[in-house]
């Protein structure tokens, strides 16, 4: 079975202060999300899975459908407060959605075999799909999942401090961990971190990073439902409490249930953080287009 992509769509874009999945930044009008598809497409992936906000799935099949009818099987599915609280209530101060994991969960009636899973607003490059492709087409299984690493110091944001999961690499390729890294940034030429109390710790050159680039076997979404259950119980009246991939993916490792094989990819990562992010993800853009990455017009 050629694998699903799944994207993540239904972020609140809060730091960047749009809705940034649907922003246009190619030369024809093309998303982040058009390249990622267009790459998914050529490697080979078979469906798109979008979630999204229901309150804007009209105006966001509008842009996609014209697109896609015909290139490749889409469906579309919405992360939604209630969904999967059991008989939990949404608490009154509950504003945010519950994090990347549970927003997997809803996707779980769309897919069927191996998928991949991407943010919307984050461009991945051609050598991180072949690659992904590649795994979950001969590789995947119940017991083995993967993630597509990317060099740390390609990651960083010239407006600010970013966030990022530094991979920790274990024995044979293994994932052994990702280390939460909430505000990293270049320091006098040095990658460092710096903690809530100020002080900063450096960050080797040749760290890889995790940009949510995952890919799973469908036997991940009982998994992400006991785990989900449990964040309930533990977290449920934390108004910025989030079941992310991450920490499923940690739980996973640490039951015993398999490993997760570290993918590293040479692609190029570009994303839009901040607003000023946005002129460089452009250039970056017209920059593949004129090596001919990329046709001007990708549809």
């Amino acid at each position: 079975m050629k694998p699903t992509l799944v994207i993540m769509a239904a972020g609140m874009a809060s730091r960047y202060g749009s809705m940034k999945q649907i922003q246009q930044f190619g030369p024809s009008g093309e998303t982040i999300m058009d390249y990622s598809i267009y790459d998914a497409i050529k490697s080979g992936f078979s469906k798109i899975v979008f979630i999204i906000r229901k309150d804007f799935a009209e105006d966001f099949k509008n842009i996609f459908e014209p697109k896609l009818n015909g290139k490749i099987e889409t469906e579309y599915v919405y992360q939604e407060l209630d969904a999967f609280l059991g008989t939990h209530a949404i608490p009154e101060d509950r504003k945010k959605p519950w994090g990347t994991a549970h927003a997997i969960l809803c996707a779980h009636n769309a897919v069927k075999g191996p998928f991949a899973v991407i943010n919307a607003d984050d461009f991945y490059g051609t050598d991180a799909f072949a690659k992904a492709n590649n795994f979950l087409t001969m590789e995947c299984r119940e017991d083995l999942y993967g993630i597509v690493a990317y060099n740390l110091n390609k990651t960083l944001s010239d407006h600010g401090s970013v966030s990022r999961g530094v991979i920790e690499v274990g024995d044979n390729d293994q994932l052994a961990g990702i280390n939460e890294r909430v505000k990293l940034y270049r320091q006098n030429g040095q990658i460092v971190y710096e903690e809530t109390n100020g002080a900063t710790f450096p960050v080797q050159e040749e760290a890889k990073s995790s940009m949510n680039f995952w890919c799973f076997h469908p036997s991940i979404f009982p998994f992400i439902r006991e785990e989900f259950e449990a964040f309930l119980g533990r977290s449920i009246n934390d108004p910025k409490a989030e079941f992310l991939i991450p920490f499923v993916a940690d739980q996973f490792i640490k039951s015993g249930r398999g490993s997760i094989k570290v993918i590293p990819t040479s692609a190029p990562w570009f994303g839009v953080t901040y607003r000023e992010d946005a002129p460089i993800v452009q250039k970056n853009l017209n920059d593949l287009i004129e090596a001919n990455e990329y046709p001007n017009r990708l549809w």
